[in-house]
C-alpha cells in the first residue's frame, strides 16, 4: 500500500467503489456527487464513520428547506457517547486522550496526560454530580473558563446528560458574557478564578460575582481554581459571591462522587451546545446545534479536511482505511517524519472561538487532543512551536494572523527536532497571506500540507478546506467542502466563476442552526442567513472560486467585526462606545486585505466643543478592553462630523468599509437612500489619504 492510502479522500472514493459501485476519479468528482446525491453522501458519512443508533432512522434528509431541515429522524446519538469506542484499545497502546500545558508547565517542560478510560470516569462523574444538582436533559450549563481540561470534561458530562453547554472565554467582560448567557438562562454557571495569559495574572473573582447577581436562573456556581492551578503568585484565592444566595462548590466536589452517569441516547436534533456569533444589530445570536449534525460534520471535517486518521482501534471500514503499511522513505506526500504511533492533534484556540470545539472533537476519532492555555508568543515568539515540538503534534493549527506574526518575529520551527512528526499546518480566522505559505514550506519542509479553511460558528464547521490529494496554491484553499454546495453570488443571484462573490450554500447542512436560542418565531435566523437570497445560506464573506475548484476569500462582506476568528456584531461595540458620555455617535469598520494585516479604525463623534485627545481615546479603549475584550481594541480611532446613515436611520456601516477597500463612492452607495449624503465626501478623502500612505 502506497501513500495514497494515507489520504483520507482517497480511501473515501476506495470505499465508495467497493461498498456504493460508484466510480469517482478525483475529489471534484467526489465533491460533485456529494452535492448532487445529498442524502446519499450523508448516509455514506454516516456508515463510513460507523454511527450508532438503538433505533433507525426513518429518512436522511425529510425535508430540505432552509432554514428548516429535518436529518436523520428517528435516530439516537450522543456526541459522548461516540468517543467511547476508543478506550480500551487507545489505553492498551499507550495514546493518551488529552495532553495539557499552560504556561507555567510550558516552562517547567512537563505536561498533564489524560488517558482515555480516565477522562470518560471524569466525565461519568461529572455527569452524575450534575444531575445530583438537578441538571436534567434540556438544561443550560454555562461555563466562563479557559482552554483547560476542566471545560472539556464539564463540556462531555453535559452532552452525556443531554444538558445544553455554552461558553465563553474570560478575557470577555461582564456586559459581554451577560449579553451571552442572560438568553439562556443557565441553571448551573462554571467558572475560573481568573486565568493567566502572558504571564500576567487576571483575576475574574469580582466579574464571576456580578455575573451571579445578573444571571438569577443560576443556582449553583462550580468554581474551578484556575490561578492556583497555573503558580500565579499571590493566592491563595478564596471566593465571597458577594451577598448571593446559591450554592457554590468546587470543582473537586464534582469529581469526587462515587456514582457515574453514563452517555445516554438523544434525539438526532437534541440541542448539543449554544454558541454565539453576532450581527450588527440587538443582542449575540446564541445559535443552537445538534449532537447528530456536529457529530457527523466533525467527522468529516476533520478525518477528510484535515486528514486526521482515525483510531487504530476502530472497526469497519476506518479501521481499513488508516491500516497502511509503513510510508515509503522520505515520507511521500505528507512529511517526512516517522511512522506515526497515534495522532496528536493540536490547534491552538481560545474557549470562546468554535476551533475550541473542534479542537476537542478530535477526540471522536480517537485522536489526542493536545491543548494549550496561555500567550502562544509568552514568553518568546517561538512558545507554541516548542510546545508542539515537545508534545509530538502531527497536526499543527492556529489562527493566519499567528503564521504571519510567527514570520515577522524570525521564528524558526525548523530548529526543533521533535517537529518532524509534524504532517499538516492549519490555518483559519482570516486570510492567510501567501508569504505564509512559503514561510511554512521553508520551515516545516515542503512534504507538510497546508490544510487552510473557512467556515464559521455558524455552522460547526467548514464551507471550504482541502485534502493533500489536490495541489496548493498560496493564497488559496483547496476546495469546497465535502456536502457543501458553496457557490459565489452576484447581487441577482446568478452563480460567478472567478469573480469576487458572495459565499452561499445552496443545499442545508446537518450541523447548520437548529435555532436561535429565544426566536421562537424563526424570524431572526431567517433574517439572519435568509432575506438577501430566500432559500439560500448567506454566508456574509466574499470569496473567488478558480476554474480548477480553489478557493479565496476576502474577508466579511457585512458589517461584523473579524479580529483573527473572534467574531463580535458592530452593535455590542457601539454600546460601549456610545455610552461614554464625550460620544454622540460612532461607526466601526473591519477591513481585511489578502497579505495585508486587517485594519479597524472607529469614528466617533463627539460632544460640541470636544476634541479627541489622548484621554478620550485612552478612555474607550479601557472600556472596550475591560467590557468586551482586548481583541477588539480598533487599531485607530478618529473624530468625524457625522455618521453617515440611510433613510431609516442605519449606519451605512458597508459603504464605508469598500470605499476603504478601493471602490469608488458612486458604486458603493444610492444617494437618494441617505439621510446625509455629503458626510460621505470626509469618509472618500480618509480612503484616498489611506490609499496614499499604504503606497508610500
Amino acid at each position: 500500500m502506497g501513500t495514497e492510502h494515507r489520504i483520507n479522500t482517497v480511501a473515501l472514493r476506495d470505499w465508495l467503489r467497493r461498498e456504493r459501485g460508484l466510480d469517482l476519479a478525483d475529489y471534484e468528482a467526489l465533491r460533485q456527487w456529494s452535492v448532487g446525491h445529498l442524502a446519499d453522501f450523508w448516509q455514506a458519512m454516516w456508515d463510513y464513520f460507523e454511527v450508532q443508533s438503538p433505533t433507525p432512522h426513518t429518512q436522511v434528509l425529510s425535508h430540505a428547506a432552509m432554514p428548516g431541515a429535518r436529518w436523520f429522524e428517528g435516530a439516537q446519538v450522543n456526541f459522548a457517547g461516540h468517543i467511547q469506542r476508543h478506550v480500551a484499545a487507545s489505553d492498551a497502546a499507550g495514546a493518551p486522550a488529552v495532553i495539557f500545558r499552560n504556561e507555567r508547565m510550558q516552562r517547567e517542560g512537563r505536561s498533564a496526560e489524560i488517558g482515555w478510560a480516565a477522562l470518560l470516569d471524569e466525565v461519568a462523574a461529572c455527569a452524575a454530580s450534575l444531575r445530583a444538582l438537578g441538571v436534567v436533559r434540556g438544561d443550560r450549563v454555562a461555563a466562563y473558563l479557559p482552554n483547560i481540561p476542566q471545560a472539556l470534561v464539564a463540556f462531555l458530562a453535559c452532552a452525556s446528560l443531554g444538558a445544553v453547554w455554552s461558553m465563553t472565554a474570560p478575557d470577555m467582560g461582564v456586559g459581554t458574557v451577560r449579553d451571552r448567557f442572560a438568553q439562556i438562562e443557565p441553571t448551573v454557571l462554571i467558572a475560573c478564578d481568573g486565568s493567566v495569559y502572558g504571564g500576567k495574572t487576571a483575576d475574574r473573582r469580582d466579574t464571576v460575582a456580578k455575573l451571579l447577581h445578573s444571571l438569577p436562573s443560576v443556582k449553583t456556581l462550580v468554581l474551578v481554581p484556575c490561578l492556583a492551578q497555573a503558580g500565579a503568585p499571590d493566592g491563595p484565592f478564596t471566593f465571597d459571591p458577594q451577598g448571593w444566595s446559591g450554592r457554590v462548590l468546587e470543582w473537586s466536589a464534582l469529581l469526587s462522587t462515587p456514582d457515574r452517569v453514563p452517555p445516554e441516547p438523544l434525539p438526532f436534533d437534541h440541542p448539543l451546545w449554544i454558541v454565539y456569533s453576532s450581527g450588527t444589530t440587538g443582542l449575540p445570536k446564541a445559535i443552537v446545534h445538534g449532537h447528530g449534525g456536529v457529530l457527523l460534520e466533525m467527522l468529516k471535517s476533520l478525518h477528510f479536511h484535515l486528514n486526521v486518521h482515525a483510531s487504530r482501534s476502530h472497526v469497519g471500514p476506518l479501521a481499513a482505511a488508516n491500516a497502511p503499511s509503513p510510508p515509503p522513505e522520505g515520507g511521500g506526500q505528507l512529511g517526512s517524519g516517522p511512522a506515526l504511533t497515534g495522532e496528536r492533534f493540536h490547534w491552538y484556540s481560545s474557549t470562546g472561538w468554535v476551533m475550541w470545539n473542534l479542537s476537542i472533537s478530535s477526540l471522536l476519532l480517537g485522536a489526542t487532543t493536545c491543548i494549550y492555555d496561555g500567550n502562544p508568543a509568552y514568553p518568546e515568539a517561538d512558545t507554541l512551536w516548542r510546545y508542539a515540538d515537545e508534545v509530538g503534534a502531527t497536526f499543527f493549527g492556529a489562527g493566519a494572523a499567528f503564521y504571519t506574526a510567527c514570520m515577522k518575529s524570525g521564528v524558526e520551527p525548523s530548529r526543533m527536532p521533535g517537529l518532524k512528526r509534524l504532517r499538516a499546518l492549519g490555518a483559519t480566522g482570516s486570510p492567510l497571506p501567501p508569504e505564509a505559505y512559503a514561510w511554512g514550506n521553508q520551515q516545516l519542509g515542503d512534504g507538510v500540507w497546508w490544510a487552510v479553511i473557512c467556515g464559521g460558528t455558524d455552522i460547526a464547521g467548514g464551507f471550504m478546506a482541502g485534502t493533500p490529494e489536490l495541489p496548493t496554491v498560496p493564497g488559496q484553499m483547496q476546495a469546497r467542502c465535502l456536502g457543501c454546495d458553496v457557490q459565489s453570488w452576484d447581487e441577482q443571484g446568478r452563480p460567478l466563476i472567478d469573480e469576487v462573490g458572495e459565499l452561499v450554500c445552496v443545499q442545508p447542512m446537518p450541523s447548520m442552526p437548529l435555532y436561535f436560542w429565544g426566536d421562537a418565531s424563526g424570524q431572526r435566523l431567517h433574517d439572519s442567513y435568509f432575506d438577501t437570497y430566500p432559500g439560500v445560506w448567506r454566508h456574509g464573506d466574499w470569496l473567488r472560486i478558480t476554474p480548477d475548484g480553489g478557493v479565496t476569500v476576502y474577508g466579511r462582506s457585512d458589517a461584523t467585526l473579524n479580529r483573527h476568528g473572534h467574531r463580535l456584531g458592530t452593535a455590542e461595540l457601539y454600546r460601549v462606545v456610545e455610552a461614554a458620555p464625550e460620544v454622540l455617535d460612532s461607526l466601526v469598520v473591519d477591513i481585511e486585505v489578502l497579505g495585508k494585516p486587517s485594519f479597524m479604525p472607529l469614528f466617533v463623534v463627539l460632544r460640541p466643543g470636544l476634541s479627541l485627545d489622548a484621554a478620550i481615546q485612552a478612555r474607550l479603549r479601557q472600556n472596550i478592553r475591560e467590557q468586551l475584550s482586548p481583541r477588539f481594541i480598533p487599531d485607530e480611532i478618529v473624530q468625524v462630523a457625522e455618521v453617515p446613515r440611510t433613510l431609516t436611520g442605519k449606519k451605512q456601516e458597508l459603504p464605508i468599509k469598500k470605499l476603504l477597500l478601493g471602490r469608488k463612492l458612486a458604486e458603493v452607495v444610492n444617494p437618494d437612500a441617505c439621510a446625509n449624503p455629503a458626510a460621505f465626501a470626509w469618509y472618500v478623502a480618509y480612503a484616498q489619504r489611506r490609499e496614499v500612505d499604504a503606497a508610500s
